[in-house]
């Protein structure tokens, strides 16, 4: 892994700061982050400009819609839109960073020709219906159950909640039982659900931080085409460690760079306030901005393992994190994901809490809201993508070969 520009590199991050500069000041007024249907104009406007331009899914294989360029364009991608101050995917996050690999990775040549061009053309939005309300970290616990009909569908009964941008969502990654007679791992199936399909309801949840970015879906006898499967039936947990793979390893690239701004703008308050005199706070910040250094790293790694090797193969006990192999260009993170995933979520956690230190009682309440908001937003990220317990059993088993726990 190269950490410096090649001269390739280094060519292709002037004409993107160049478009950048050009294409920014034409983006209308972001909406109120509580109008869903604005977000998602807004968001999937950004998403066409980048298309248009030739910068959406550069990291993808071309037969997936994408460019096929090397992992570095896409890292170098990531950092200029972050210092630019360029949208992030927003209501896209889903299919450009979950749905859309997996499918590019798992999918057949009908079903990357469908789904993948509307993503990258900011065309259509994906949610994630994977938690239930009894099967959260213990994904494999799910209930939600899929029966054939004979007829070439699907009948899908039962419910998900922490569905991400469900209310604007024209397509669901849903994992539902098909065989609920097998172990709790070998009787899953990934499905592709269209969400204004008859029997889908939507209803949003409100965070801690005021927002209504989740929503609960129920599915009341709901036909899903059987050519909507991802991969075989009953394999959809192998498939779902695809997902989760580039959920842990890549997807959180963009917010390793935010942060890392985010702690710049942090110091320099604490050099404007004269909180910097105080040694303590100064080596607190100073660890974090090693701390983040080495999850760009991380990020760094993973993004060029997941574009040199090929589609995830998993044997013996299913688990997420198995090693990739295959052919270049379609690949998966591997366990490299988890270690990523657990240090960043209590990074984050510790960078918003360094931030209130600085701030202080009146400044929290002074400074702008995303300051109170990324704090509270936050304290999800121990749980959400994996439980920090989760990632840890992962590491633990996957990297250092340790037994199962009993």
């Amino acid at each position: 892994m190269e950490l410096g520009d090649t001269a390739e590199e280094a060519e292709f991050r002037h004409a993107l700061r160049a478009w950048l500069a050009g294409a920014l000041p034409a983006l209308p007024p972001a909406p109120d982050p509580e109008d869903w249907p604005a977000r998602r104009a807004y968001d999937m406007e950004w998403q066409r400009a980048l298309y248009d331009a030739g910068y959406a899914g550069l990291h993808w294989p071309r037969d997936a819609g994408g460019q096929g360029a090397p992992p570095g364009r896409h890292l170098i991608f990531l950092e200029e839109t972050e210092r630019a101050g360029a949208p992030y995917v927003g209501a896209g996050f889903v299919g450009l960073l979950h749905a859309g690999p997996t499918i590019a990775a798992e999918g057949t040549a009908a079903q990357r020709a469908r789904w993948l061009p509307p993503i990258l053309r900011g065309e259509e939005v994906w949610c994630q219906g994977f938690s239930e309300p009894d099967a959260g970290s213990d994904l494999a616990a799910l209930r939600t159950r899929a029966v054939p009909d004979g007829n070439g569908d699907y009948v899908v009964t039962g419910s998900k909640i922490w569905t991400s941008h469900a209310q604007v969502a024209d397509w669901c990654e849903l994992l539902v039982r098909t065989d609920p007679q097998a172990p709790r791992h070998r009787g899953i199936t990934w499905l592709a659900l269209p969400m204004d399909a008859p029997g889908v309801t939507v209803r949003p949840l409100r965070t801690l931080a005021g927002t209504e970015e989740f929503a609960e879906v129920f599915l009341d006898e709901v036909r899903v085409p059987a050519a909507n499967r991802v991969g075989a039936e009953d394999d959809g947990w192998r498939v779902t460690l695809v997902t989760l793979s580039f959920e842990r390893g890549t997807a959180f690239a963009g917010e390793v760079v935010a942060c890392r701004r985010l702690l710049r703008e942090l110091a320099a308050t604490a050099r404007s306030s004269g909180r910097w005199e105080d040694a303590v706070l100064r080596r607190r910040l100073g660890r974090l901005h090693a701390e983040f250094t080495a999850l760009w790293r991380l990020v760094q790694w993973n993004v060029s393992e997941a574009g040199h090797t090929g589609r995830q193969r998993c044997t013996g006990a299913p688990g997420p994190g198995a090693p990739g192999m295959g052919v270049p260009g379609t690949g998966v993170p591997g366990a490299g994901a988890s270690v990523f995933k657990l240090r960043y979520s209590h990074a984050r956690q510790e960078l918003y809490d360094a931030a209130a230190e600085v701030l202080g009682p009146d400044g929290a309440l002074d400074a702008a809201a995303d300051w109170t908001a990324g704090r509270l937003s936050s304290l999800a990220y121990t749980i959400a993508a994996g439980t920090s317990q989760i990632q840890r059993n992962i590491v633990a088993e996957r990297v250092l070969g340790l037994p199962k726990g009993r």
